[in-house]
């Protein structure tokens, strides 16, 4: 299906996007009898830097910055973007990401949706040499092989994310992003469980953005800790879409819970310490991280002993 309006809706956060702006308002431009607008939401940057770079985006023809105020998180403001779109067509991206194809509009105006959503995926970018001792930039690398539209078709709720997806406006404001997810971490998740649980398909392409900034060590340690408390706070409504979620009821199976927060609470300052550091491990990493969420549970289990 040919789509002749789009609104291109980009959520920030101190990431200057200027430059993913004028990508995409060229290519739109080079796509015939296509009706666009490219808006950015600002969700409360803190960096008066940034903030007068993407100043620059309101001088780009058929594009808006605007200026929210507060940090509402990503899930509302994505929301505010929806409602605020004038065209029919949304395609979300993130505004740390960057263009990777020249066709990259292109392919998602032809492309056939069939009443679902499109997913493009993303790409990681960057230099092995300028970022070998960056745990996000390894991280990423390693999971990369599971991002191709082959891999995701495989569990496509699952495997989504809301860094690069094209929506019917219909289709998003009916099922909006829930706004209880005030912190980092696994709105998308639930997004897609609500889209199945609605029979509208989730259609993986090979149309990816690119991914190429990366926090330091310490920033990516704390927002993947962000990302486990707000597991533990939606484990109930996200049980089946995680695979954390999947691990820890295995362990919980085996009566092994108990042992894996023990050598936790052994190690965690020790393991926290490496992936904060110069030479990160990715398998401290994956412990950590599974340690870190079945610590969460303790003191539920705690309480439930005493009662």
């Amino acid at each position: 299906m040919i789509k002749t309006e789009l609104s291109i809706l980009i959520p920030t956060y101190n990431d200057v996007c200027i430059d993913l702006v004028r990508g995409l308002a060229k290519q739109c431009m080079a796509v015939k009898r296509l009706r666009y607008h490219i808006l950015v939401a600002d969700d409360g940057s803190t960096d008066p830097a940034v903030i007068e770079a993407n100043q620059a985006i309101n001088g780009i023809l058929n594009c808006s910055y605007v200026l929210r105020g507060v940090n509402c998180g990503r899930a509302i403001t994505r929301n505010w973007l929806a409602y605020q779109a004038r065209h029919e067509w949304l395609l979300f991206i993130d505004a740390d990401m960057s263009l990777e194809r020249d066709d990259f509009i292109q392919r998602y105006v032809e492309e056939d949706e069939e009443g679902g959503l499109l997913y493009g995926g993303y790409v990681v970018k960057g230099d092995e040499k300028e970022w070998k001792g960056n745990l996000r930039f390894r991280y990423e690398k390693k999971e990369e092989p599971k991002h191709t539209a082959e891999q995701r078709e495989e569990h496509p709720y699952q495997d989504f994310h809301t860094s690069n997806f094209l929506i019917m406006r219909r289709h998003y404001v009916e099922n909006l992003l829930d706004a209880r997810f005030k912190h980092y971490g696994y709105e998308d998740v639930l997004f897609g469980k609500v889209l199945q649980q609605k029979f509208i398909p989730i259609i993986h392409i090979d149309n990816p953005v690119a991914f190429a900034r990366f926090e330091d060590n310490e920033h990516f340690v704390a927002k993947m800790e962000e990302g486990m408390r707000t597991l533990y706070e939606f484990r109930d409504e996200l049980s089946g879409y995680s695979r954390l979620i999947d691990k820890k009821e295995k362990l919980e199976r085996h009566h092994l819970l108990p042992v894996v927060r023990h050598i936790f609470n052994i190690c965690k300052r020790h393991w926290r310490a490496n992936l904060c550091g110069n030479n990160p491990s990715l398998f401290v990493f994956k412990l950590y991280k599974i340690g870190y969420y079945c610590s969460l549970h303790q003191r539920q289990d705690s309480g439930k002993q005493e009662q």
